[in-house]
């Protein structure tokens, strides 16, 4: 069994993403890169040639996903005697490549993020944190002053209740993370 700190060095979040509509299966990953390859290489033969997969299955993706969206996907057009045909996105395609690559990207990125990551952890998300050493900690009845030497010279007191002190058990000399939210801040440390 794996304790905390081994979880966070040797188990990392991972994601799949694909559109659905109504809770069925539209497309996913595979299928928008096939329309990015056909965008950047100008027809399909080119595009299933740099994915390698095959013609005739990339022509199942498309149609399946025009199927399932309700519209063109692509336009193609044939040869002639002047040159060779060549197949086009549609702009719904470029509309749902865009979309699909903004999306994946921002979850990418929280993905990426150890902030977010060890803050579930810690119990908390906020990202504005502040190391330091807690210096004194004074509780009253309902709520306990937390004084905390931050890593630059600089000295921070947080207004937490006598409950949280408890729960993290925080104590003169431990290592916490000041949180700072635009109303208050708070007091983080690892269980």
């Amino acid at each position: 069994m794996f304790n905390d700190s081994e979880i966070r060095m040797k188990i990392k979040p991972a994601f799949k993403m694909w559109f659905e509509s109504d809770g069925s299966h539209l497309f996913g990953q595979g299928t928008i890169e096939l329309l990015k390859q056909i965008l950047e290489k100008g027809n399909l033969v080119d595009a299933t040639k740099a994915m390698k997969i095959s013609y005739r299955h990339a022509w199942g993706l498309i149609k399946e996903a025009e199927k399932r969206i309700g519209e063109p996907l692509v336009e193609t057009h044939k040869g002639g005697e002047f040159g060779g045909g060549g197949t086009k996105l549609t702009k719904k395609s470029l509309s749902l490549i865009r979309q699909y690559s903004r999306i994946d990207d921002v979850v990418k990125e929280i993905i990426e993020d150890q902030n977010i990551w060890e803050g579930l952890f810690v119990k908390i998300s906020a990202r504005n944190k502040i190391k330091g050493e807690v210096i004194s900690v004074n509780k009253g009845p309902v709520a306990a002053s937390v004084k905390i030497k931050v890593m630059v010279p600089s000295i921070i007191t947080a207004l937490i209740t006598r409950e949280a002190v408890e729960d993290l058990n925080i104590q003169e000399g431990d290592q916490v993370a000041a949180v700072v939210k635009s109303t208050e801040v708070m007091v983080s440390k690892e269980i």
